[in-house]
């Protein structure tokens, strides 16, 4: 029963692609940036191979003696967005980028929003995510209209307060821009931001929802579920792919609820793919420039990893990626042009090989399409003959 462990660390980028200038992302390395914190530790990911992989430029190179195989992945994809980065890891190249609002959204999108909410708007322009709360939640408490900003990424993101908006009615504002925002206004994704408290202490609860766009061509997702395989996504995974290909989902509210997810799957008995994504690198603390609470994420990761590895059977692939990069320690905010890494561990894995750069973060899609032996036929090229143990 051959089952393969995704796991995207999201936002841990490697260094800045050669494009990286066109974005405004020259010089970016998220991991770098993280190694130079006092709480950076990763010796578990290390003795697997992390800095072996070609141009990472921190901790200790082990040459051939890792544990696992790694690569360094390039996005072929354009943009730098979580939706086109999950896309191309899962199959599908998005040789356009997706559209942004740098000035905000046209007032024709908006009026068709409040057409279909009931509600005004506030805003509408790229903001932080905590700073808009602050700037605006006072106003939209006392006036009931909708907080709706963008930032560098592809996202229309609606926030309100739980006491003001329940719950539920956000959610379905967000179905109403989904359905807006299609054509030329077709964000990645629709964000919904709840939050509450009072002013000047507004804070964001956990159930954030994103409404992503469905990918434009069958994934390896779709391939599993078509031959029958199981496809398990834990985290914002079943969002990100609007439910297509997924065949058992939950959604998480932090990295540790994300492993403890992913390790109580592994005692379950399945064939295909547990998918997974562990956002808080990237929401928590990419997003806030906060180096040193990046560096203790990662630094949790790696306390965990062991668990993870303990609980693999001997058909079991674990891999471990990222979509972008999120340098905490450069002046902007918003994701970065880099390459991703690519950590392969498990009985069926010759340890110590390194495959270098692949052109596409696709490869996965077709290494884990070939490994699970199901038809496939997306983008990207099988590396799995390279890395596969003699048996």
């Amino acid at each position: 029963m051959k089952r393969v462990f995704l796991i995207v660390l999201d936002s841990v980028g490697i260094g800045a692609m050669p494009d990286a200038a066109e974005y405004g992302d020259e010089g970016s390395n998220t991991l770098g940036a993280a190694s130079r914190s006092a709480r950076f530790s990763m010796p578990n990911m290390e003795k697997l191979g992390l800095f072996d992989i070609e141009g990472v430029n921190c901790g200790p190179k082990l040459g051939g003696k890792a544990a696992g195989a790694v690569a360094r992945m390039k996005e072929a994809s354009s943009g730098k967005d979580t939706t086109t980065g999950h896309w191309e890891i899962a199959g599908v190249i998005s040789p356009k980028p997706m559209p942004t609002f740098p000035e905000g959204f046209p007032q024709a999108l908006l009026e068709q929003f409040t057409e279909r909410t009931g509600r005004g708007v506030l805003c509408n322009r790229p903001y932080s995510g905590t700073d808009v709360i602050r700037d605006f939640g006072k106003e939209h408490m006392e006036t009931g209209k909708l907080i709706v900003y963008t930032s560098a990424d592809s996202v229309f993101q609606v926030a309100a307060h739980e006491a003001v908006v329940p719950i539920e009615e956000l959610y379905r504002a967000c179905e109403a821009a989904r359905d807006i925002c299609q054509g030329a206004w077709a964000v990645g994704r629709v964000i919904a931001r709840p939050f509450e408290g009072e002013p000047g202490h507004f804070v964001r609860t956990a159930r954030r929802h994103d409404f992503s766009l469905k990918p434009p061509r069958e994934t390896v997702l779709d391939a599993l579920k078509k031959a029958g395989r199981d496809v398990l996504a834990v985290g914002k995974i079943n969002d990100i792919f609007a439910g297509r290909g997924v065949t058992d989902m939950v959604r998480t509210e932090s990295n540790a609820e994300g492993i403890d997810r992913t390790a109580q799957w592994m005692e379950r008995d399945f064939e295909g793919l547990c998918f997974t994504n562990l956002v808080d690198y990237d929401m928590l603390y990419g997003h806030r420039n906060d180096v040193d609470g990046y560096a203790e994420a990662l630094t949790y990761f790696d306390t965990r990893l062991p668990e993870l590895l303990e609980r693999m059977r001997p058909e079991d692939i674990l891999m471990i990626t990222a979509d972008h990069g999120c340098d905490p320690s450069t002046p902007s905010t918003d994701h970065s042009r880099e390459y991703t890494p690519l950590v392969i561990v498990g009985t069926p894995v010759k340890p110590g090989v390194n495959l270098r750069t692949r052109n596409t973060f696709a490869d996965i899609a077709a290494s884990v399409g070939e490994y699970l032996e199901i038809p496939y036929r997306g983008d990207g090229s099988s590396f799995w003959s390279s890395i596969a143990a003699e048996r």
